[in-house]
């Protein structure tokens, strides 16, 4: 690796210690981990735990505040800053504490309806004396599924009635029409969602309960949209249901609570030990956890003063809040062993079961994972198997691609692992299944990645994003069935896949389809609950094509040995990779806006347009609001006369959770912010510019996951070295396409977290349920 004029050069190959022998790494792995967002204590690093960047999405939407030893288990993802709300209690906070109106979300909408049905199934539960048994058959999108089922078991009401618009009965899944020769709509211009707006009166009663438990009057919108227009009665008979609204912590609620209730609460309180199993698995959602160990939630319970963390576990499972699941064996079974070995005189001893591992988790996740799983199996169980795709395959451009062009044609799920030059492969599989009268077509998790498969397959329309996908405004549309019309659909950047976005993607595919996972499985995970890539590969319950195709360049051969947990010394003639060290964090914010604004333009005519940095936190003193800071007085200087942002600002806008969609200001005025994100105007509204819109000269690597910018920066001070592991480097390393400068201050830290710091696990089911299901067609 060489220096840029002027600058110190440096090497990787010198920091590599000797007779370190690197873990090898497995497709589990790879993108089961989230980066965490920064805190005052964690020098702001992302891999630390706290407060969510707005900017970035939380799992269920909203601005939260995720200090890592909150969790029982796991690592925190990228998300949205919190503004902390005191309640109450004096040592919890004053009104500058107050948090910031949450944004709305789907997720968070679905959480009332869940408590708005709760006293409906509360005899149903509690009529239950074990565990459910994990694995049954479920079907429907999640979120419909969630109040629909319970209903339609309980012989109320039909499920469509707890929704805003019924929803027709769903009808059996058949292959989706011929094609009708109609042009693929173009998108719509589009416009940040608004939130729900809550009645004058809700407001005013919840602002009223909220004056009497001394909590700030600013919670009142993020209240009324988590529990909605009963949040005043919700409250008052349970101070604690406050845990539910976004950024409030239990110290808060617990202040809350003495003030409502005085001598009538305590420690053990069901209502207080019913909203913390709830709280504890909401905040292990957001760091990607689909389920909790029991004994991990009762460990935390116990930290918060819970004397009988047992008695704890099984109310909440009683009242609603939380399902029970024993993973790896039925408790019918078990029961059923135990009787015939009691049964049994001939002395023997019997050897005992393996352990069971007892999961709590939530209805959501609980119903996507199995919808999921069982969409999967559908998938694989109704595809053609006899489709002659020969010709096409002999025509591929490389071995790879034919091989999952021979694959696809004879199963209905595939799963596709491979590096950057690897997206040329399913984008040869589009253009084949085209070139044979198929409906194909390709959906990525960012406008760039859609513009790259585009130009791969050599056809506009071959590709568009996945929310275009699902929300109606790109592709083919539906048919009369309400599925995709489509025969195949290939999801590249399929790490970012939570598990509801992918239970809801599936449900979308008529029978006959073929589905196509591709991604890099070195890469970070999504950034909501689930490991969907990682589960699928693990499960090896279909076929799998491991592209041959290796990244090109200096980039590439580096990236490719952090894949395997090695720190190479690459040959860089054309200055391709070069190593910036600094001493400090304010060197690396000086040589950080040097590099962009000054020598990677000079150096290779990349304009500081097209340059991304990237660094481990937000917060610190070179995390990305630092940063952003100095590289706006640098190349966009102005007064923020828009709520801090000036026309040519560079942006990163988040529409819905889990998408980071860069863009430029162009205006603002009474209708909101203008935004320019891959030539479509957007505006945002006044209300949402703060939670919504950050700037986006320096993005974390989660936010940068799924897109490449011809030249990037990474950032790597003294005190993100906490947050540095494997699929971090390896996700930052290979953002940039032609140039890549590190601004290393972190010294052996590096070598160590690529050779040693792999990524985290993440407690999911859908592994198992996977694992459980016939799979004719699964690999060998």
């Amino acid at each position: 690796m060489t220096a840029l004029p002027g600058e110190t050069p440096g090497t990787v190959g010198t920091d590599t210690p000797q007779g370190v022998e690197p873990p090898a790494a497995t497709d589990a792995e790879g993108p089961a981990h989230a980066e965490a967002p920064d805190t005052e204590e964690s020098g702001g690093s992302e891999e630390s735990g706290g407060a969510r960047e707005p900017g970035e999405p939380a799992a269920d939407g909203s601005e939260v505040d995720t200090p890592a030893d909150d969790a029982p288990a796991g690592d925190a993802t990228d998300g949205a800053e919190a503004g902390e709300a005191s309640a109450g209690d004096a040592s919890a906070g004053a009104e500058g504490d107050a948090a910031a109106a949450a944004v709305l979300s789907e997720a968070q909408a679905e959480l009332a309806a869940q408590r708005e049905l709760r006293e409906r199934i509360a005899k149903r539960k509690a009529e239950k004396d074990g565990p459910v048994a994990a694995g049954g058959k479920l079907s429907g999108t999640a979120a419909d599924l969630l109040a629909a089922v319970r209903a339609v078991e309980s012989g109320e009401k039909a499920g469509t009635e707890f929704f805003d618009s019924p929803a027709a009965a769903p009808a059996p899944r058949r292959p989706a029409p011929a094609p009708t020769g109609q042009p693929p709509r173009p998108a719509p211009a589009t416009a940040a969602p608004a939130d729900r707006a809550a009645s004058p009166e809700a407001m005013d009663a919840v602002r009223a309960v909220l004056t009497e438990g001394g909590a700030p009057e600013a919670l009142a919108h993020p209240a009324t949209g988590t529990l909605g227009e009963q949040a005043a009665e919700l409250l008052r008979a349970d101070p604690w249901q406050l845990l539910a609204v976004p950024g409030v912590r239990p110290e808060q609620a617990d202040g809350f609570a003495r003030a409502l209730l005085g001598a009538a609460c305590g420690p053990d309180d069901g209502r207080r030990t019913s909203a913390l199993v709830g709280w504890l698995l909401e905040r292990a959602a957001l760091q990607g956890h689909t389920a909790l160990d029991a004994e991990a939630v009762r460990a935390a319970l116990a930290e918060r003063a819970v004397s009988d963390p047992e008695e704890a576990v099984r109310n909440a499972v009683e009242e609603g809040v939380v399902l029970v699941f024993q993973e790896g064996a039925d408790p019918t079974e078990l029961d059923a062993s135990d009787e015939d070995q009691e049964g049994d005189d001939t002395g023997e001893t019997a050897e005992a079961p393996e352990p069971v591992q007892v999961l709590l988790g939530l209805d959501r996740y609980a119903l996507a994972e199995e919808s999921l799983a069982d969409g999967l199996a559908r998938l694989m169980n109704a595809c053609e198997k006899g489709a002659d795709w020969a010709e096409a395959a002999a025509a591929a451009p490389s071995p790879s691609a034919a091989e999952l062009i021979r694959t696809a044609a004879a199963a209905g799920l595939v799963a596709h692992s491979g590096g950057e030059a690897a997206r040329a492969e399913p984008a040869a599989l589009i253009a084949a299944a085209r070139g044979l009268g198929l409906r194909a077509l390709g959906a990525t998790h960012s406008e760039d990645g859609r513009r790259r498969l585009a130009d791969a397959a050599g056809a506009p329309d071959a590709a568009v994003t996945l929310a275009g996908l699902l929300s109606g405004t790109e592709g083919p549309g539906r048919d009369e069935d309400g599925a995709l019309a489509l025969d195949l659909l290939v999801v590249l950047d399929a790490p970012q896949l939570d598990v509801e976005g992918a239970a809801v993607l599936v449900e979308a595919l008529a029978d006959g389809a073929r589905l196509v996972l591709s991604g890099d499985p070195g890469v970070l995970g999504s950034a909501g609950a689930g490991r969907v890539f990682a589960d699928v590969l693990a499960a090896r319950a279909c076929p799998q094509v491991v592209s041959r195709t290796p990244d090109p360049g200096p980039i590439g051969e580096l990236v490719s040995g952090i894949g395997i947990g090695e720190l190479l010394q690459v040959e860089a003639p054309g200055k391709e990779v070069v190593i910036v060290p600094v001493r400090d964090a304010g060197e690396a914010v000086h040589r950080t806006v040097q590099l962009v604004a000054d020598s990677v333009p000079r150096a290779f005519s990349i304009p500081a347009t097209d340059t991304q940095v990237i660094t481990v936190g937000h917060g610190g003193a070179a995390g990305t609001r630092v940063l952003n800071e100095a590289l706006k007085q640098r190349l966009n200087p102005g007064p923020g006369r828009f709520g801090g942002f000036d026309p040519g600002d560079r942006v990163i806008h988040v529409p819905a959770p889990g998408r980071a969609v860069p863009g430029v200001v162009r205006s603002a005025d009474a209708e909101g912010l203008h935004l320019e994100c891959a030539g479509v105007p957007v505006v945002v509204p006044q209300e949402r510019v703060e939670s919504a819109v950050r700037h986006g000269w320096a993005l974390s690597a989660h936010q940068a996951a799924g897109m490449r910018w011809p030249a990037a920066v990474v950032v790597l001070p003294g005190d993100a070295a906490a947050g540095l592991s494997r699929p971090w480097v390896y996700t930052a390393f290979g953002r940039g396409e032609l140039h890549l400068s590190v601004v290393h201050g972190v010294d052996q830290t590096l070598p160590h977290a690529v050779a040693q710091v792999p990524a985290q696990e993440r407690t999911t089911r859908l592994r198992a349920l996977l694992e459980a299901l016939p799979t004719p067609d699964a690999a060998s």
